[in-house]
C-alpha cells in the first residue's frame, strides 16, 4: 500500500498459543520467552480494528495540549527549586537551568518522533517500547512509571493540601486553628508509620470526579489553573524585574562550574511533564500535527518561564542571602512587596491542582492500554459509553493516590522517585533509533555472530552502561581518566550504531540527527540516574524482579498484543540514509 506497511510478522502473537499451559519446566520457560520477546503489531490502515464504544473522545485541540505539558510541568516548584539551586550554583542557576532544558529538548524530540509516527492510540512510553522492543521490556517500563506516579500524586496531593491551608491562614479566622490532620502536614501516630490527612484525599477526590466527567471539564480545568499560574508566574518576572541589582549576577558562577552542572542534574526534574502530551493521542483532533508541537512547544515555554524566574531572583536578592524554603517570596517581601508573597501563593496552588490532575489523567489512560492489551484485568480497558472516559481506570489511580496522600507521609519517598521518568525517557530514545532500523535489520542476518538488530540493542545496552559508569564516577569524585574511559567506550559504540546500522527517514515530524540525539539522551539520562539516591537503585532492581514475577504469573497468559492495531508508515527505501 505504496508507503504503508504491516510491519512485525515475524513475531506476531498467535492466540492459540498463549492458552496452552506448558506442562514441564523446559515448555515453561519456552513459552515465557516467546511470550515476553513477542511486539506490538503495527497494520495499515485497511486492516485497522475499531474499539466502538470503547473508544476515547478526540476534543483536544493544539492549545489544548500546550497546556497539558505546561500544567504538568510547572508546579509550585518553580518558586523554590530555583532559590535552592542557586544558594550553591549562584547566578549561573540561570546556565543549568538552560543546560538541563537542553537536555530536556533532546529527549522531547525523540517523544515528538514517536507521537507523529504512532498517534492513534494511548500508552507513551509503554507503547513505544512494546512498538519497538517487546512486552516484557514494554511492561518493566509501566511499572517503573507507574510507582512514580502514584507516589508523586499521593505527595503532590500533600503539598497542595498544605499550601491551601496556608492561604486560608491568611484570615484571621482561621489563623492557629487548623489542626494538622486537615491539611498541614498530618497528624502522626504508631511513631510515624501513619500519618492522617484528610484534606488530600478530598481534594484526589474532587479530581477524580472532573476527571471521570470528560476530557472537556478535565481540559477546561486545566487551562484555568495553567493560565493563572503563568500569568502569575509573568507577574512575578515583570515586578522583580525593576528590582533587580546587575552586581547581584557577579561573580556568576561562585563556586565554579561544577556546581553549574550539578545544579542541571538537579533541576532536570522540574522540566519533567510535557510527556504527558504523548499520552493524549487519543484525544488529539490532529495527532501527527498536534503532538510535537504540544511536546516541543510546551517545553519550550517551560524554560522561558523558568530562565525569567531565575534572573529576576538572583538578580533582585544576593544568592547568599536567598531564603531555602520560600526563596521568591521572601525576596519580594524584602523589597516590601508582600503582595507579590500572595500571588506566589496563589500560583503554587494553580500549579500543583494541575501538576495533580494532569498526572491522574495521565495514568488511567497508561492503566487503559494495558486493559486493552490484556496485561491487566479487561476492567481497566473499559470506557463510559456516554462521558468516553476510562472511569475504573480513573476510579483506582484515584483511590491509590487518596490511601497513600491520607495514611502516609509519602514526602519521605521522594528520594526513590524519577527512576520510572529516566527509564522511559531513556527507552524512549532507544525507540526512535530501534523503530528507523527495525524494518532492514530485521531481515539482515550477520555471517559473524548475531544479527544487525541484536547488534544495535547491544551497543546501545552499552551506551547507557557507559552513562551509569560516568555518572557514578562524577559522583564518587574519582578520577577523570576512569571518566574519559568509560566516554571513549560510548564513543565506539556510538560510532558502531551510525556506520554499521542503515536509517530511514519516517514520515511526519523526524528527530534531526539520529542516531546521535537520542543517543546522547540515553547517556545524559542514565547519568542522571547514578546521580539518585541508592535506594532509587533498589527500589529499579526490586520492582523489575516483581514487574517480571507477575508478569510470568498473570501477563504472559492474558496478553493480547494484536487487540488494537496501529498505523505505521514506512519510510521509501530510497530515502534510507
Amino acid at each position: 500500500m505504496g508507503g504503508e506497511t504491516v510491519v512485525g510478522e515475524d513475531r506476531r502473537y498467535n492466540s492459540s498459543t498463549s492458552s496452552n499451559s506448558p506442562s514441564s519446566p523446559s515448555t515453561c520457560l519456552s513459552h515465557f520467552w516467546s511470550s515476553a520477546l513477542r511486539a506490538k503489531t503495527l497494520t495499515s490502515p485497511s486492516v485497522r480494528t475499531a474499539h466502538n464504544g470503547d473508544a476515547l473522545l478526540r476534543r483536544l485541540g493544539l492549545f489544548d495540549l500546550l497546556l497539558i505539558g505546561v500544567g504538568a510541568s510547572i508546579g509550585a516548584g518553580i518558586f523554590v527549586v530555583t532559590g535552592t539551586v542557586a544558594r550553591d550554583a549562584g547566578p549561573g542557576v540561570t546556565v543549568s537551568f538552560i543546560l538541563a532544558g537542553a537536555a530536556c529538548v533532546l529527549n522531547a524530540l525523540c517523544y515528538a518522533e514517536l507521537a507523529s509516527r504512532i498517534p492513534a492510540v494511548v500508552g507513551g512510553a509503554y507503547l513505544y517500547a512494546y512498538t519497538a522492543f517487546n512486552e516484557l521490556t514494554a511492561f518493566l517500563v509501566f511499572a517503573q512509571l507507574m510507582v512514580d506516579y502514584h507516589i508523586g500524586a499521593a505527595s503532590i496531593a500533600r503539598s497542595l493540601a498544605s499550601y491551601i491551608v496556608s492561604l486560608l491562614e491568611l484570615f484571621p479566622f482561621f489563623k492557629e486553628n487548623i489542626p494538622s490532620w486537615i491539611g498541614h502536614g498530618g497528624e502522626e501516630f504508631f511513631g510515624g508509620a501513619l500519618s492522617i490527612n484528610i484534606l488530600a484525599p478530598i481534594l484526589l477526590a474532587l479530581l477524580t470526579v472532573v476527571l471521570c466527567r470528560g476530557i472537556g471539564e478535565s481540559s477546561i480545568l486545566n487551562s484555568c489553573m495553567t493560565a493563572t499560574k503563568v500569568v502569575i508566574v509573568i507577574i512575578v518576572i515583570f515586578a522583580g524585574a525593576f528590582e533587580v541589582d546587575v552586581s547581584n549576577w557577579s561573580p556568576f558562577a561562585p563556586n565554579g562550574f561544577k556546581e553549574v552542572l550539578t545544579g542541571a542534574t538537579v533541576v532536570f526534574f522540574a522540566y519533567v511533564g510535557f510527556d504527558a502530551v504523548a499520552n493524549s493521542a487519543e484525544e488529539s483532533k490532529r495527532p501527527q500535527r498536534d503532538l510535537p508541537i504540544g511536546i516541543l512547544g510546551s517545553l519550550l515555554i517551560c524554560i522561558a518561564l523558568y530562565i525569567g524566574v531565575c534572573l529576576v531572583l538572583t538578580g533582585m536578592v544576593p544568592y547568599k542571602f536567598l531564603d531555602e524554603d520560600a526563596p521568591l517570596a521572601v525576596a519580594f517581601s524584602s523589597k516590601g512587596m508582600k503582595f507579590v508573597s500572595i500571588l506566589i501563593s496563589i500560583g503554587a496552588v494553580a500549579g500543583l491542582t494541575t501538576t495533580l490532575l494532569v498526572g491522574l489523567y495521565v495514568q488511567s489512560r497508561l492503566y487503559l492500554g494495558l486493559g486493552r492489551d490484556g496485561l491487566l484485568p479487561s476492567i481497566f480497558a473499559k470506557v463510559h459509553r456516554t462521558r468516553h472516559t476510562p472511569v475504573h481506570s480513573q476510579v483506582w489511580v484515584g483511590i491509590v493516590a487518596g490511601v497513600l496522600a491520607g495514611l502516609f507521609n509519602v514526602h519521605v519517598l521522594s528520594h526513590i522517585l524519577s527512576v520510572g521518568t529516566l527509564t522511559g525517557y531513556s527507552v524512549v530514545s532507544a525507540c526512535v533509533i530501534s523503530l528507523r532500523w527495525k524494518d532492514k535489520a530485521a531481515s539482515q542476518v550477520s555471517s559473524r555472530w548475531t544479527s544487525t538488530w541484536r547488534e544495535g540493542v547491544l551497543c546501545l545496552v552499552i551506551v547507557a552502561a557507559c552513562g551509569f559508569s560516568t555518572g557514578l564516577l562524577y559522583r564518587l569524585n574519582a578520577s577523570s581518566i576512569f571518566m574519559l574511559v568509560a566516554i571513549v567506550v560510548a564513543v565506539l559504540a556510538s560510532a558502531a550504531l551510525c556506520f554499521r546500522q542503515t536509517y530511514a527517514d519516517p514520515p511526519g515530524f523526524s528527530c534531526p540527527g539520529v542516531p546521535i540525539v537520542p543517543i546522547i539522551s540515553i547517556f545524559f539520562n542514565i547519568f542522571l540516574f547514578a546521580q539518585l539516591h541508592y535506594e532509587a537503585w533498589w527500589r529499579f532492581v526490586i520492582l523489575s524482579i516483581g514487574t517480571v514475577a507477575v508478569y510470568a504469573i498473570y501477563g504472559q497468559y492474558h496478553a493480547n498484543p494484536s487487540s488494537e492495531t496501529i498505523v505505521y508508515h514506512r519510510a521509501p527505501t530510497e530515502d534510507a540514509q
